[in-house]
């Protein structure tokens, strides 16, 4: 297995379950409510420790109480957090999320009052160690930065970058990584109406790079470097129960297919097993049943 460096954020996840999404300016009672660790970066780490690999995640952590709970948790997955950068006096961000136990859905919103991960710290960490780096497309200047200097470093790593919202100018990172994981969301918001679409504009800005789009219940499409475009329907759900951080999970699973030098075809087929899989259940716990499964 791959030893696999994430750079990103952590949250405090508040979930409250409901049945139904609540209309405006009224009151519901949640059917359950769960506090557990978020974010992107963190979230994939620990599927991908749960399909065997060495983790570790670069970010920034408050000094508060919350974040006892997401180093508890991250150390229960043993993934490495000797590169973090704790803040003095700095609070943990906060995802309120509702959760629509009739179809799944998430809503969220997020607050966030902690300053991110410099590249000034990034530089510190031996890189030659790991076989992979997965960065999130924000943080956009310091993101840039470590990108630039993993690529004038010499050091043999492969990279995916995470395209999942529009922020602005995040496109000057786009050909900057060999693999860019782009979501609904950013497409949407950019004005693309389908995958396909995505990708035919995305080459223009990333020529060199595999193009991987995501599109919900429609499945995922990808433009690789070289070759034929590719479509991997999605995997049918027989019950959807929770959907927070169902692309981070597909995200984890082409980097662990990837990884282990699965091909494309493979790789989108069991990503989006993956995915589902984790659709089927509340949390992350558990998904290295997928493996099993998969074969």
């Amino acid at each position: 297995m791959a030893k696999i460096l994430a750079v990103g954020i952590a949250t405090l996840d508040i979930i409250n379950e409901v049945d139904g999404y609540p209309q405006e300016d009224t009151e519901v009672r949640a059917l359950a409510q769960q506090v557990r660790r978020g974010g992107n970066a963190t979230n994939t780490l620990v599927v991908l420790a749960q399909l065997g690999h060495a983790c570790a995640w670069a970010g920034t952590l408050a000094d508060d109480a919350q974040a006892r709970l997401i180093r508890d948790e991250l150390a229960h997955y043993h993934i490495d957090t000797t590169a973090c950068q704790e803040i003095p006096g700095g609070s943990t961000p906060t995802s309120y999320v509702t959760l629509n136990r009739r179809n799944g859905s998430r809503t969220i919103v997020h607050y966030r009052n902690l300053s991110e991960y410099p590249c000034e710290r990034f530089r510190q960490i031996p890189l030659a160690d790991f076989q992979w780096l997965h960065l999130e497309g924000r943080n956009l200047e310091e993101t840039e930065k470590m990108l630039r200097y993993v690529a004038n470093s010499g050091i043999k790593i492969d990279i995916s970058l995470e395209i999942e919202k529009p922020r602005p100018g995040i496109e000057q990172l786009f050909p900057l990584s060999p693999l860019l994981l782009v979501s609904r969301h950013y497409a949407r918001a950019r004005g693309y109406s389908s995958a396909g679409e995505t990708l035919q504009q995305l080459r223009q800005l990333a020529p060199r790079a595999d193009l991987l789009c995501t599109w919900g219940e429609q499945g995922a499409w990808l433009a690789p470097a070289e070759g034929d475009l590719l479509h991997r329907p999605a995997e049918t759900v027989e019950q959807v129960v929770d959907t927070l951080g169902a692309g981070d999970t597909f995200n984890a699973g082409i980097i662990h297919a990837r990884s282990q030098g699965l091909d494309w075809n493979t790789s989108l087929d069991f990503a989006s097993r993956l995915a589902a899989y984790k659709c089927g259940r509340s949390g992350f716990a558990g998904l290295e049943a997928c493996l099993t499964s998969f074969g």
